[in-house]
């Protein structure tokens, strides 16, 4: 039972030494106290409740064979070693018709700062599984200035990969749903906009589910800030200008809705970090447009409820897939 063993012992299992450096990527987790804890520790005293089915699906993948594919070639990251952090892991569904369904494309959060995939990724591809999709999870580069238009490229660089193994991950590579969350889910957001897709040539997603999504710098640029953080700094980190260029331009992105498809967005009334209005004016926009749009604000939760299981948000991925196939009815 892997919930006896310890943070650990599974990240330095062998099987998953390619990955494993990127449970929260650049965060070297060795470090931390709760390392040496144990997955039923971590559930008690952090509240990250299922991690281990995470694991258990992320070994299974593994003992299949290849399930881990780098974005780019060492060439290719020569002067910018950040590249070399990217990569895209498959997690493929059991159930047989998951190969005649979209795929489900899945970028964690972490700030721009880390990627979380042990929370944000493995146990939420887990779920996708359980409902029959094949999912994909990005590990994108993060720590660089512009860190969500370098996202774009991280993002287009992996649908090729996938539409040049099609057969192989069993997937039309024109059929996908994309999901994001916080960080994650401005990135998801963003791929709506003329930064993403279209500018890459590549197709639009079926739907877009956001979870506690950044997804405006105005609601930012109004929120007090204290004298240690610079909202330039922010700003520049994340989308590559200034505060006010950012208010202004299509990284505003309830501005720029016209070319979503279907979106669901999932938030908690009681996140610190992302101010749900963040949702709210996203799903506004969207439905001004006549866009199908499902907005769901739970009372508790806060940021980063990931998979929300043990939470009022949990079941969120089940909610969000039955809309998509009912037909994403606004």
């Amino acid at each position: 039972m892997l919930m006896e063993k310890t943070l650990k012992e599974l990240l330095e299992d062998p099987r998953i030494a390619e990955i494993a450096k990127d449970a929260i990527s650049k965060w070297d987790l060795s470090k931390e106290e709760f390392y040496n804890w144990t997955l039923q520790e971590i559930a008690d005293k952090m509240g990250w409740r299922n991690l281990e089915r995470g694991f258990v699906r992320l070994f299974e993948n593994a003992d299949r064979g290849q399930y881990y594919y780098k974005l780019y070639e060492q060439s290719e990251c020569a002067g910018n070693p950040q590249m070399e952090n990217t990569n895209i892991v498959h997690f493929p569904s059991d159930d047989p018709e998951a190969d005649h369904r979209p795929f489900i494309f899945l970028v964690p959060g972490g700030g721009f700062v880390n990627v979380w995939n042990l929370t944000e990724g493995w146990p939420v591809a887990r779920i996708f599984n359980e409902l029959g999709y094949h999912v994909f999870i990005l590990t994108y580069q993060v720590g660089v200035e512009g860190a969500a238009v370098k996202a774009m490229g991280d993002t287009a660089r992996a649908f090729r990969i996938i539409a040049s193994r099609k057969e192989e991950f069993r997937v039309d590579p024109d059929r996908y749903i994309i999901c994001g969350f916080s960080a994650g889910g401005y990135v998801v957001c963003l791929w709506n906009t003329e930064k993403g897709y279209s500018a890459f040539g590549l197709p639009k997603p079926q739907a877009c589910f956001p979870i506690y999504p950044v997804t405006s710098y105005r609601i930012m640029e109004a929120e007090e800030w204290d004298e240690e953080n610079d909202k330039d700094e922010m700003a520049l980190d994340s989308v590559g200008c200034t505060m006010k260029e950012a208010c202004s331009s299509v990284f505003e992105i309830p501005e720029h809705v016209q070319g979503f498809p279907p979106t669901a967005l999932f938030a908690a009334a009681e996140d610190d970090l992302v101010d749900p209005e963040h949702s709210k004016r996203l799903a506004k926009a969207l439905s001004d447009k006549g866009i199908p749009c499902r907005l769901e604000i739970g009372p508790t939760g806060g940021h980063g409820f990931a998979d929300g299981v043990g939470m009022c948000m949990e079941g969120w991925p089940e909610r969000a897939i039955r809309w998509y196939e009912g037909g994403a009815k606004c």
